[in-house]
């Protein structure tokens, strides 16, 4: 393992540094089976979250609920909106832990810090303990998004970005990056491969919810869009090479 702290280090050669990576809980479960999650996965994410720890990066993470509940969808369903926002940061938290399970096995170690306080499985969300744990080289996960409901994960994971200092976010997903239209259905759907925040907000792009995105632009915060599926992508997205998508101020 390299020196983290020498100038020589793997670490010097880095683009970002310091990222949050944003997990759609959908990223979690079997596609067959279409709910839950399937541990194979999670270990399979966990494998390469690990990696580019051990290269230093200091690493944050954002976990959505989906494959669990879906707040808006069970509001829809009759359910109170604010109950079921709630109902859906509480399946985050069971992500993060699954994920924090995982990375331990990998050596690695975490922390989960959650937006509602459940001491008795994790730290509540101090933003000076999450800086310190990541000086400490530990991997944070932040769950249960922003602790209110109607808002999203994605909101939650600028917010947390802005908050620790991140160079970006990195949105981790099962396709190559943001395309024009879903390339699940059409096969000729074209990849961007750099947007501007404007861009995304005026095409409604599906890259992240309108709130996060004008967070990230307001503070100037990249957003890549990348397959964390597709073996080593991860680590050449963090070296610099083009890889999915990236928003920012300008194209």
């Amino acid at each position: 393992m390299p020196d983290r702290a020498s100038p020589g280090g793997e670490r010097e050669k880095l683009v970002y540094k310091r990222v949050l990576v944003k997990l759609s809980g959908e990223a979690f479960m079997d596609s067959e089976v279409g709910y839950g999650i399937d541990t194979d996965t999670v270990f399979s994410i966990a494998e390469r979250l690990a990696e580019v720890h051990r290269m230093g990066v200091r690493l944050a993470l954002v976990v959505g609920g989906g494959n669990i509940f879906r707040g808006d969808a069970a509001s829809k369903n009759g359910i109170d909106r604010v109950t079921a926002d709630f109902m859906g940061m509480l399946a985050t938290v069971m992500n993060a832990l699954a994920l924090q399970d995982a990375l331990e096995k990998q050596g690695v170690d975490t922390r989960v810090q959650t937006a509602i306080n459940m001491q008795s499985i994790a730290e509540p969300y101090i933003r000076r303990r999450a800086l310190r744990h990541q000086d400490k080289e530990r991997v944070v996960l932040f769950a249960a998004g922003t602790g209110n409901p109607y808002f999203t994960t994605d909101t939650a994971a600028a917010l947390r970005a802005l908050e620790i200092g991140a160079d970006a976010i990195l949105k981790a997903t099962k396709v190559d990056g943001v395309f024009d239209r879903d390339p699940m259905k059409f096969p000729d759907a074209t990849m961007f491969r750099r947007l501007s925040y404007l861009e995304v907000l005026n095409r409604e792009l599906e890259v992240m919810d309108a709130t996060a995105v004008s967070l990230c632009m307001d503070n100037n915060l990249p957003i890549v869009v990348f397959n964390l599926f597709k073996q080593g992508n991860l680590m050449r997205l963090l070296h610099g090479e083009e890889v999915g998508t990236i928003v920012c101020s300008d194209r």
